[in-house]
């Protein structure tokens, strides 16, 4: 509990700080909260005088601050609707290789453990045939130059020291083994070596790449990424929506952690899973 004088004084101190800010005067403010200049003068000077609710509401939405933050009762002078809005963002989600908006979470985010449960294989373990196959026909001509780029971004996170948990659904990789749903048509060749890669990298970069796989019909998960306790991702398709409150932050870890714990097979059983799944592929 803070004591009146201090939080009137605080109150005093944020409201002339407002008002400075925006270069209103107290008449100005008066004529906006249809009030006597002589009421805002008190506030002003009064080491005892706190407003009524109203008050303290119209001087907040006529200064553009919030109320809370006058009152002493938050640290952050936005309106909550301001806030949320710096909290939450919508940035659209190209069809391409480590766009420019994952390259930068990850550069943020370089030395934080990072959570991820991708939409199809994980990106940054594919193979060059893999990656041209599945994303040549949205990038057509430029598909060259968008795989050179991918790939020197693959080597930067990979030298960033962030260690990767990866979840997976157990039905994504036999899709990929067997080559139906998303993965019709893939060629043999490009799935033993893809699945190859897979078996090196989970061997040779553990632990600090951890793959976990989960039965989608007992829990499910939707593409997100975890930035260490910077921000949370959730992949919608055509968009990113990106949160950095804490507490949805702490939210999304708590379901990646979720799905680890109730993972089919754990990290050390994947090379294993992955050689059975190779000898299923003819």
């Amino acid at each position: 509990m803070i004591d009146k004088r201090i939080r009137a004084a605080l109150f005093r101190t944020r409201l002339a700080e407002a008002m400075a800010e925006r270069g209103m005067s107290q008449a100005a403010l008066a004529r906006a909260c249809g009030v006597d200049r002589s009421t805002i003068s008190q506030l002003l000077v009064s080491d005892k005088r706190m407003p009524n609710a109203q008050l303290a509401a119209d001087c907040a939405q006529s200064l553009g601050v919030s109320a809370d933050w006058l009152l002493g009762l938050s640290g952050r002078p936005e309106p909550m609707a301001d806030l949320l809005a710096m909290q939450l963002t919508e940035t659209q989600a190209p069809r391409a290789l480590i766009d420019e908006a994952i390259f930068g979470w990850h550069q943020e985010a370089a030395g934080y453990k990072i959570r991820h449960v991708p939409a199809t294989l994980p990106d940054m373990l594919k193979t060059r045939a893999m990656v041209d196959w599945e994303y040549a026909p949205q990038l057509g001509r430029s598909a060259a130059q968008a795989i050179g780029a991918f790939e020197d971004r693959l080597s930067w996170m990979r030298g960033a020291r962030s260690d990767y948990e990866i979840a997976l659904p157990r039905h994504e990789l036999l899709a990929f083994a067997t080559a139906t749903g998303y993965y019709t048509g893939l060629p043999v060749a490009l799935r033993l070596e893809q699945i190859d890669r897979l078996i090196e990298l989970s061997e040779a970069l553990y632990p600090a790449l951890r793959i976990y796989l989960f039965d989608a019909r007992r829990v499910f998960s939707a593409p997100i990424t975890v930035f260490g306790p910077l921000l949370a991702v959730l992949y919608l398709g055509r968009h990113y929506l990106a949160f950095r409150d804490t507490a949805r932050v702490e939210s999304f870890t708590r379901h990646f952690d979720w799905l680890v714990r109730e993972a089919e097979i754990s990290a050390r059983d994947v090379p294993a899973h992955l050689r059975h799944l190779r000898s299923r592929i003819s």
